[in-house]
C-alpha cells in the first residue's frame, strides 16, 4: 500500500497540494496542509504524484508499507 505523507513543518500553506488534489489535502487559510486521504489509489495516484512534484517547500513524499 503507497500513503501519501506531509511534513507540516516543511509545509508553508501554499496550497498547491490542494489545488492539484483536492480530495487528497486540505490547506485551512492560516495553517499547513492535512492528508485526509491517505491511501493513494488509482483514482488518485496521478493527482498526488502533481501534487508532490508542485509542493514548493517539498513537504510531501510517498511512503510504501
Amino acid at each position: 500500500m503507497t500513503r501519501v505523507v506531509a511534513d507540516p513543518d516543511m509545509c508553508q500553506g501554499h496550497a498547491m497540494c490542494a489545488l492539484e488534489a483536492p480530495d487528497v489535502f486540505v490547506v485551512p487559510k492560516r495553517g499547513t496542509v492535512e492528508v485526509i486521504a491517505p491511501e493513494v489509489t488509482e483514482a488518485t495516484e496521478a493527482a498526488v504524484r502533481n501534487a508532490i512534484r508542485h509542493c514548493p517547500t517539498q513537504a510531501l513524499s510517498l511512503e510504501e508499507s
